[in-house]
């Protein structure tokens, strides 16, 4: 069993959910958002943000980690201060020696819905489904549960095609 943190990263709210994937069986474990005051400045909200990430690392214990990556938008100082707190989101479990994997929003809906182009609705409901008993009180929370759902599924993909790379060596060999 493995413990996987989602982080969907954004300066005013950043989502969170942990996991834990078993082969093909997923269990909720929590999952909730990081808030930071509007009115503060970016270096303290940043702070803030590192600060509530690393005591959940602390206190979670995960195993692995995966994020979603920014997109870009019209609005270039947004995008820059969405990239500043990715750029925390990455940082706080590297620091804390757990490996970090990046995904596309569109993958993350592939693979929690079966289509890329899915609504945020659409991922929530599948969301619940996958994972009874998980709250999400945001959409964030939602949807950083759907990254380590996406990360569950592609870590699943890629240890069976080792599996199956080794067995087929082992029959060569």
């Amino acid at each position: 069993m493995v413990r996987l943190l989602g982080i969907d990263p954004g300066l005013r709210f950043t989502g969170w959910g942990l996991i834990e994937a078993d082969g093909n069986r997923l269990r909720h474990r929590a999952d909730g958002v990081i808030s930071t005051d509007a009115a503060a400045s970016v270096s303290d909200r940043l702070r803030t943000l590192h600060d509530a990430l690393a005591a959940l690392l602390a206190e979670h214990r995960p195993d692995e980690a995966a994020i979603e990556e920014t997109y870009v938008n019209r609005n270039g100082a947004a995008t820059l201060k969405l990239g500043y707190a990715r750029g925390v989101a990455l940082l706080a479990p590297a620091l804390a020696g757990v490996p970090v994997t990046e995904y596309a929003a569109k993958s993350v809906k592939l693979a929690v819905v079966g289509t890329g182009g899915a609504d945020k609705m659409q991922v929530q409901m599948m969301v619940r489904r996958l994972l009874p008993g998980a709250t999400m009180r945001r959409a964030d929370a939602a949807d950083a549960l759907a990254v380590a759902i996406c990360h569950a599924h592609h870590r699943a993909s890629r240890g069976a095609w080792t599996a199956a790379a080794a067995l087929q060596a082992a029959r060569l060999g």
